[in-house]
């Protein structure tokens, strides 16, 4: 559908500056406090089902919240969504 060109070619741009990981290599780094996985989903998704130990900050608000969440300027984050498009 045309109206999900723009969204799609947006998510396209994003994914050329992100390194997508596995679950497995997400679970490892959070596990081990090298990465903070932070869930971008919206509320309803993350309550019927989140990653243990992931944060929530919905893509609608990450930016004003972040720091109250990961005030470690240098924590790598790892960004979790749905289907890969909101993380990106």
């Amino acid at each position: 559908m045309a109206e999900h060109t723009r969204f799609e070619k947006l998510v396209a741009d994003a994914k050329k500056h992100v390194t997508e990981i596995s679950p497995q290599e997400a679970a490892a780094k959070s596990q081990s406090g090298e990465a903070v996985i932070v869930d971008v989903r919206e509320k309803d998704e993350w309550d019927e089902e989140h990653i243990p130990d992931a944060t929530h900050l919905s893509r609608g608000t990450i930016e004003l919240d972040i720091e109250g969440k990961v005030p470690d300027l240098n924590a790598l984050i790892i960004c979790h969504c749905g289907g890969g498009g909101r993380s990106a």
